[in-house]
């Protein structure tokens, strides 16, 4: 049980802000701290109070009382004449309302005098206050009548302070007797407790105002540790989530690497397989007819030599057309210093003059200037998707649309053709082009059904340089 509200004080501790812990221990430790400098505080005006309350009394039962007393070095005993005198002093007037016990001790324990007559002559152990005031001390006592002559004092059941006064040698200053009072204490309580309530709000509103400043400077730090801390996590996520996309861009490019490179030897492959059923057959086919028997026999006719010729000729003639066509798919015109939009409208073009059919080009106002990279991709996207759409779909309603949305560049090539199915049938261009794009951190993306098709690839300017 005690273990469980253990844990359950530290949950709610290590729950609490570092400001509020502050508080809470600071606090603590400020309450003990004003406790512990209350009660020595208090102990010492407690002390200063009553000891010059005492020194005021004791001077003046002094110079009233000690005119009255014999050499007490020469005579240990009061006569009765001075007793008379003191029974009278301290029967009336202002000092017999003052006092209302008094007693003049002897340095053994005996009591010379006494107001009250029961105890002249008697003899008591010497407390601890006498045998100081013996030593030239004036010692006080507030309400503590536990010694063993203070019966008739402790009857009474008033708050008294209690005096002892050593009485001194005239001449020689050495004390000879003590004088020992009881006054009552109501004025004196009274300004005591007056002095201990103002020293307690005094300790108290130091100490509040200490734990006020102090909270304040803590509560402030810990509002910019807090800011600090939260802008610090908000700027851990930025870079998490940013290496996050940093690492999947990473994953993206190396499998579009790997892709890229599978996609060059398939273009290869498939460059080897052109020039091989096309002009290597074509030159081959010219090679032999040259060591035909109508160019070698002499005897042959020269009409039928120059057809020979001619056909020869003619042969060679489709071979250099079947490569200057394959050349043309694979060299670029110069585009690395034309704008976006000239390089949309020289796609265009090309693809015009070569199929003889129409394109519809929409353009934007304006357009961002790109990198070389991203002028490359755009003119082979849109010879790509030009030439799907004219050996596919027929030819039929072919656009190209260059559109700026969100700060990223959208070019779409579309025609109303009779479609295909993207995951079935994406050729070898159109997984070069996707390639291609997403390894620039494009997105490449293919619509079709049977109204058309369309592809679409979106490229973000803000990073381009």
């Amino acid at each position: 049980m005690l273990r469980e509200i253990l844990k359950r004080l530290v949950q709610i501790w290590g729950g609490r802000s570092l400001a509020w812990q502050f508080v809470i221990a600071g606090g603590i430790v400020l309450l003990a701290v004003m406790l512990v400098v209350g009660l020595w505080v208090t102990s010492q005006i407690r002390q200063g109070v009553m000891h010059n309350s005492a020194t005021t009394t004791a001077l003046y039962v002094d110079s009233v009382i000690a005119p009255l007393l014999p050499d007490l070095r020469k005579s240990q005993q009061l006569d009765s004449t001075v007793k008379r005198a003191l029974d009278e002093t301290l029967g009336q007037g202002a000092l017999g309302k003052r006092l209302v016990s008094f007693k003049l001790w002897r340095r053994d324990g005996t009591i010379l005098y006494s107001k009250d007559s029961d105890l002249i002559g008697k003899r008591f152990k010497p407390n601890p206050n006498l045998i100081a005031a013996f030593a030239g001390n004036v010692m006080v006592k507030y309400n503590q009548l536990e010694d063993e002559e203070n019966d008739k004092e402790r009857a009474l059941g008033l708050p008294l302070l209690e005096i002892y006064n050593p009485v001194r040698e005239p001449w020689s200053g050495d004390v000879v007797a003590v004088t020992e009072f009881y006054e009552l204490s109501g004025d004196f309580e009274e300004s005591l407790r007056a002095a201990l309530l103002w020293s307690w709000l005094v300790v108290a509103a130091a100490t509040a105002a200490s734990l006020a400043l102090l909270s304040g400077i803590v509560f402030r730090g810990s509002r910019t540790i807090q800011t600090q801390r939260a802008a610090l996590e908000a700027k851990v996520a930025e870079l998490q989530t940013a290496l996050a996309q940093n690492s999947s861009l990473r994953q993206r490019v190396q499998r579009a690497s790997r892709r890229a490179t599978a996609i060059n030897e398939r273009y290869l492959r498939r460059i080897g397989a052109d020039l091989h059923d096309g002009p290597a057959q074509l030159v081959a086919l010219a090679a032999l007819r040259m060591d035909s028997p109508v160019l070698v026999d002499p005897s042959t006719p020269k009409p039928q030599r120059e057809a020979e010729i001619a056909g020869i000729h003619k042969t060679l003639g489709e071979a250099m057309r079947e490569i200057r066509g394959i050349c043309n798919g694979l060299v670029l015109p110069q585009i690395e210093t034309q704008a976006v939009a000239d390089i949309l409208r020289l796609a265009v073009a090309e693809h015009e003059r070569r199929t003889d059919t129409k394109v519809l080009l929409t353009l934007p106002e304006r357009l961002p200037e790109l990198g070389t990279s991203e002028k490359i991709s755009i003119y082979r996207f849109v010879q790509e998707g030009l030439n799907n759409a004219y050996r596919h779909g027929k030819g039929k309603g072919q656009q190209v649309r260059a559109t700026m949305k969100g700060g990223k560049l959208l070019v779409e090539v579309q025609d109303t053709g009779p479609g295909f199915d993207p995951a079935r049938s994406e050729g070898l261009g159109l997984a070069g082009l996707r390639e291609r794009i997403e390894s620039i951190g494009g997105q490449f993306e293919t619509l079709s059904g049977p109204g058309g098709t369309r592809l679409v690839i979106t490229l973000s300017v803000e990073e381009q340089p």
